[in-house]
């Protein structure tokens, strides 16, 4: 493959997609079909929003919204299915003009500042941001603005080192 440049401008691309983020009308109705029909779980279900997201960002301001995630694993990919539930967000913009379906492709970073410092440089702007959910108030997603240019938004990572525990599992652990 050529070299373009972009890794150096991006090197937060190198270690590829660990995550894809997909916008479901209802995440129960979700859940149960993906463990019912291929056999993908269990899922972890949390909501983010306050107070669990101590900071929020919407289109570069402050923002508060709510959203109902639950995550998997298909092999060493992380899948994550998202329903809406308030506020201004990255998702309803997407569903409004697309209809639900695959959202993201998230990548993980060490250095949240300093992958959103990389993403400005290189023109890419971010759209919302949520930061604070872990045990220790780490933890910090923030998503870029390339769906225009390729197709999905990009979702920047910085896994918490500690997760707060799940609201439920699905199935429910035996």
């Amino acid at each position: 493959m050529p070299n373009t440049g972009r890794e150096e401008q991006l090197p937060f691309l190198k270690n590829g997609i660990a995550q894809v983020g997909i916008i479901v009308p209802d995440l129960d109705q979700a859940v149960k079909a993906y463990w019912e029909r291929f056999g993908i779980g269990p899922w972890h279900i949390y909501t983010y929003g306050k107070p669990l997201v101590k900071r929020m960002t919407y289109r570069g301001r402050p923002a508060e919204y709510r959203m109902r995630i639950a995550l998997s694993w298909i092999g060493s990919l992380r899948i994550e299915l998202i329903e809406m539930l308030e506020g201004d967000t990255v998702y309803a913009e997407f569903v409004k003009e697309h209809g639900y379906g695959l959202h993201h492709f998230g990548v993980l970073v060490d250095d949240m500042e300093e992958a959103l410092a990389q993403a400005e440089k290189a023109g890419l702007a971010m759209t919302q941001d949520g930061a604070g959910f872990g045990l220790d108030g780490d933890g910090h997603y923030a998503y870029l603005d390339t769906e225009k240019e390729i197709g999905v938004t990009i979702e920047l990572i910085e896994r918490p080192k500690r997760r707060v525990p799940p609201e439920r599992i699905y199935p429910p652990e035996r």
